[in-house]
């Protein structure tokens, strides 16, 4: 029988990161938990981050998750979004690595292809897509249902290296 996993997927943003908590075991996917964690955008970045950290450990305390997957920014015009995006994205990637996690990384362009069959894939395709695939999850914002996803991609990329062993 096929190792039972938790997935922590996390969707990064300095204002709002998503969260998605999934139990995978063998062709099972069930819905634990899903969230945001918010900062307050007129609080210094590095309180912000501090913020995030936190808020990432109490999840994964809270859950204890044998995996996470983190999605892969994307990068615009802006620099001092991609900026500001970059280090939230560095918080999500530490926080489960200090704590002992496993941490893969995904493009988006990936998860909505592992879902939705198409990698330019809409965001309500991909939100659709989680409401099917875990029926009891009613992700309660846009970053949660992303992050829910991510999390989908990743047990799909472990059932499939499993079944290359």
């Amino acid at each position: 029988m096929a190792a039972a996993h938790t997935i922590l997927g996390i969707d990064p943003g300095l204002q709002h990161t998503g969260y998605g908590i999934i139990r995978v075991a063998g062709n099972q996917h069930s819905f634990l938990a899903c969230g945001r964690i918010s900062t307050k955008a007129s609080a210094p970045t590095a309180e912000r981050l501090a913020a995030l950290a936190e808020g990432l450990a109490q999840v994964i305390r809270a859950h204890n998750p044998t995996h996470a997957a983190v999605e892969e920014v994307f990068v615009n015009s802006n620099a001092r979004s991609s900026l500001q995006l970059g280090q939230a994205r560095g918080v999500c990637l530490l926080v489960p690595g200090q704590l002992g996690l496993p941490v893969a990384e995904y493009a988006a362009r990936l998860v909505k292809k592992s879902l939705v069959g198409k990698g330019n894939a809409e965001k309500a395709q991909v939100a659709h897509m989680v409401r099917v695939l875990l029926p009891t999850s009613a992700a309660a914002s846009a970053d949660a249902a992303d992050a829910l996803a991510v999390a989908l991609t990743h047990a799909h990329h472990l059932a499939f290296t499993a079944r290359l062993k």
